[in-house]
């Protein structure tokens, strides 16, 4: 595993070793994700790229959730 992103205030248990890269929150209903990296692979372009597809992601689920 290279990147993960998990909900602000959820449990680091699937990245505790990782480093925080940012934060993204969601236009739609407020929630907040913090992008996370391996340690070995840290990349800001990366993670900047991870925060862009998360919150395309997150824009057309809210579409298909009514």
């Amino acid at each position: 595993m290279k990147a993960v992103s998990i909900k602000k205030g959820q449990t680091r248990v699937q990245a505790p070793d990782f480093v925080e890269m940012g934060t993204l929150r969601c236009d739609s209903c407020g929630e907040e994700f913090i992008v996370f990296q391996d340690p070995s692979r840290v990349d800001k372009k990366a993670a900047e790229r991870q925060a862009k597809w998360l919150e395309k992601v997150l824009t057309e689920e809210h579409e298909r959730v009514p």
